[in-house]
């Protein structure tokens, strides 16, 4: 009987080399090789990154068809579950050595002869590669099931999260998480589609890893994405989460009607489009200003906005449009800040929030010491009460003290955590608004821009032909700010001024301008 020529066949699971142990390349190299030491012939190589947990590997079902149709064929692999994890590929290779097809198996790492005992190792061999990948899904679904009953995020964290490996779940991102919260808000109020929604993220750096806007299926998929709430996904369904939310549910369920709208529009009266009616109130009167259109002396229309002189006699004046625009834009010029300024309040807020948290972590392990100490003490107590070594009117004595002191340690701890760095959010938001502000000098969407002044401005008003709104909140912040840090001894202070007449101009000194 002459020798048997040899079919190599090397396979990994996966298509991605970082995620398997023994490379195809690896495999042919030590299969050559041993090839060579054993004078053995290798007639075709076959590879493939293909699982064997089920049938159906086309490279696989090639060879076998290969083997079906030679004589005294054999198979060079590395070990037998190379070949076969599941019971139909196993039963067939074992069918072909009854039939006499396949008349040789080398293995490097098993032993194979065509004999009874031979085959009866190798029916061995394949069941031992089955049950691995049956328990190693079994292993995987019950890891699964036990971190979605521990709240945990599965897998690559959504955008404005982030993957925290040490508590294996996610973690907002400061400002992106801010930025998306915006987003939601300003889709919920109407008037800002998909695509200016990818541009407002681009614009404060949420774009693709080539640096252009998201996509309108992407923020689609963003603002239907419950995760944003706190829940955690698995196989299309949704669990409780236990990572901090970026959104409420009251917000997410509002974007979630006003993109049902959006997919099936009603038909409605066609309306003029009037972005600052009803956002401006009459500085003489009283009495808010509506809009109208108006064609000019060479026929062309504009939009206009006047008081609705309801309340009585008003003497003002038509604003057209442009006019009011281009003073909304520079009231927004003077309250934004530039991009080097805001990245510094950014760094010496975090610096600050940092320490403030080491110093509030140290604190509190100081407290859930002594509160571990003290419950310590009540356990010693009660063992001396019933070993019988002191009275019980001493016992219940001590024992009340213990107490006492635990609630009110109880107690403190509680407070603690419950103030927190209060101002350090408002003051987050407030550079957030800034950024927007900066952005919204150069933008020509003017509903966002009625949307940020509804959201900062306070009193807005217009009184001959003069429109003007105070952002109070702005300067409060920064005095707040300032009263935290040296951040006023830098090259680039911030100045404010008109403060307690509800308006306020901040303005920054970097290079002497403002």
């Amino acid at each position: 009987m002459s020798k048997p020529k040899y079919f190599l066949y090397a396979r990994k699971s996966t298509e991605d080399d970082d995620k398997q142990v023994m490379s195809i390349e690896a495999q042919l190299f030590e299969l050559r090789e041993f090839a060579r030491k054993e004078n053995l012939e290798i007639l075709v190589e076959f590879q493939e990154s293909k699982s064997a947990k089920t049938p159906g590997r086309p490279v696989f079902n090639d060879m076998m068809r290969a083997i079906e149709e030679q004589e005294e064929i054999g198979i060079l692999a590395w070990h037998p579950d190379r070949l076969a994890r599941n019971s139909i590929d196993g039963g067939r290779i074992i069918y072909l050595v009854d039939q006499g097809k396949l008349v040789s198996m080398r293995f490097p790492t098993f032993w194979f002869e065509p004999t009874p005992q031979g085959l009866f190792m190798l029916q061995v061999a394949f069941g031992q590669s089955k049950y691995y990948s049956d328990n190693l899904q079994e292993n995987i679904r019950r890891g699964m099931r036990q971190k979605l009953r521990r709240g945990e995020w599965l897998c690559k964290a959504p955008l404005g999260y982030t993957n925290n490996p040490k508590t294996r779940n996610i973690e907002p991102v400061g400002f992106q998480a801010r930025v998306i919260k915006l987003a939601f808000e300003k889709y919920a109020k109407g008037g800002t589609g998909l695509e200016a929604l990818a541009e407002f993220m681009a614009h404060h750096g949420m774009t693709t890893q080539e640096g252009t806007p998201l996509g309108k299926a992407t923020v689609k998929r963003m603002l239907s994405n419950r995760a944003y709430i706190g829940l955690t996904k698995h196989k299309g369904e949704w669990f409780p989460g236990s990572f901090a939310p970026i959104i409420s549910s009251k917000l997410f369920e509002d974007v979630q009607r006003a993109l049902k709208v959006r997919e099936k529009p009603r038909k409605r009266k066609v309306r003029h489009d009037f972005p600052f009616a009803g956002l401006f109130q009459c500085a003489e009167c009283g009495g808010m200003f509506t809009a109208q259109w108006a064609t000019g002396k060479t026929g062309q229309r504009y939009r206009y906005y006047r008081c609705t002189k309801k309340k009585g006699v008003c003497t003002q004046k038509y604003l057209r449009e442009e006019e009011l625009l281009a003073q909304i834009k520079d009231r927004l010029q003077k309250i934004s800040l530039c991009d080097n300024v805001l990245e510094e309040l950014e760094r010496q807020l975090t610096e600050i929030e940092k320490a403030e948290h080491q110093s509030s972590q140290s604190d509190l392990q100081n407290l859930s010491e002594s509160i571990k100490a003290g419950e310590a003490r009540l356990n010693k107590l009660v063992e001396s009460y019933l070993d019988g070594d002191i009275p019980k009117e001493l016992y219940v004595q001590k024992k009340d003290e213990i107490l006492r002191a635990n609630t009110a340690l109880h107690e403190e701890m509680k407070d603690f955590k419950r103030r927190g760095n209060t101002w350090v959010e408002p003051l987050r938001e407030w550079i957030s608004d800034t950024k927007q502000a900066n952005f919204l000098t150069n933008t020509e969407d003017l509903q966002d821009i009625r949307v940020f002044v509804e959201k900062i401005g306070t009193n807005p008003s217009v009184r001959d032909k003069s429109a003007r709104f105070g952002v109070p909140v702005l300067s409060e912040l920064v005095f707040a700010y300032n009263t935290k840090t040296d951040f006023m001894h830098t090259q680039t202070p911030i100045r404010f001024a008109d403060r307690g007449r509800g308006m306020s101009n901040v303005s920054i000194c970097g290079d002497g301008g403002s």
